[in-house]
């Protein structure tokens, strides 16, 4: 009865796994009577799902349940914990019960509790836009899993342009297999020309907000939700733009005047950005930068909330722009 709980804001690596589990456990043949994918918003899913991973599969083959985007571990009333602390002991061992959330599960609730005794439990990060040696890897390891030979200049390009955003890392790298098939290792003048470059996109937003130019940034928001990019993602990046803007300004105000340790400080992985970074905050006060960031989290809390993501961001972008102006 092996029950997995994946949890975590990648979604796409999520959504691997769960296809790694279907094509590990499912016989073909069987699949569609031994396979079911229960969605949060289908009515009493948690309950619907526990019935189908009591249930015995069908044929000589195994059983796969997919609670997708479970708030179980999140809230969870007392009749419900009944019936899973039930259930969860029965399964039989031929069922893999499998539960997905994008929100990190309340430690202090009795069915988190439950599950940290009968589950493995998983993390699915999306690596900080700021830890450009962690991007590279990902992109290396990525490359060899889908056969395309990068350079080394190559992945680092594809890392800055694509930033933590695995599922168009994926689409890209088929892209870039599909382009070169078993050609030399693709270059980062190649990289250039094929791929979408929306982590570029979201600097270009971050500058003009910087620069106080309020219809520029306005465009690049519409640009990046017509390209599908998801809002909270473009708030992330934000945060990580001004986050090491505001480093550096602080730490020159305080008279640092080694590079080595300010690009320390501001997480920096070449120290010859420094320099340019420098030249962009020298005509923003570090009280500004400061006061940035209590707009970008309030902007990141309504889009939580369920905000309209167009308006919100919209007004939160205008008055980031006033302020920095």
């Amino acid at each position: 009865m092996p029950i997995y709980l994946y949890w975590g804001e990648d979604d796409f690596a999520i959504a691997q796994a769960a296809t790694a589990l279907h094509r590990q456990l499912l016989d073909p043949v069987w699949s569609s009577f031994n396979y079911d994918k229960i969605t949060a918003d289908q009515t009493d899913g948690i309950r619907q799902a526990l019935n189908q991973a009591i249930t015995p599969p069908f044929g000589a083959a195994n059983r796969l349940v997919w609670l997708a985007e479970t708030s179980l571990c999140q809230r969870c009333p007392e009749a419900l914990l009944t019936e899973l602390e039930r259930t969860l002991p029965e399964l039989p061992a031929s069922t893999t019960l499998l539960l997905t959330t994008s929100n990190k599960p309340d430690s202090r609730l009795k069915a988190t509790k439950l599950l940290q005794k009968h589950a493995t439990i998983q993390e699915f990060p999306l690596i900080p836009t700021w830890k450009t040696d962690l991007l590279i890897k990902q992109v290396k390891q990525s490359a060899q899993e889908a056969g395309v030979k990068l350079t080394a200049r190559g992945a680092e390009l594809l890392a800055d342009l694509i930033g933590n955003d695995t599922r168009q890392l994926h689409s890209e790298l088929e892209k870039l297999r599909l382009y070169a098939g078993d050609a030399k290792p693709i270059d980062e003048a190649t990289i250039a020309t094929l791929v979408t470059a929306s982590s570029q996109s979201t600097i270009q937003l971050a500058a003009a907000i910087r620069q106080g130019q309020t219809a520029q940034a306005l465009d690049l928001v519409a640009d990046l939700l017509r390209q599908n990019e998801p809002a909270l993602r473009i708030v992330s990046s934000l945060v990580t733009q001004f986050r090491t803007w505001l480093w550096i300004k602080v730490m020159r105000d305080a008279g640092e005047r080694s590079e080595q340790e300010i690009a320390k400080a501001a997480e920096l992985r070449n120290p010859k950005r420094l320099y340019f970074l420098q030249k962009e905050v020298e005509a923003l006060s570090s009280h500004t930068l400061v006061q940035t960031l209590p707009l970008l989290l309030e902007l990141e809390a309504g889009l939580k909330r369920g905000a309209d993501e167009l308006i919100t961001l919209q007004t939160k972008i205008i008055e980031l722009c006033e302020l920095c102006r």
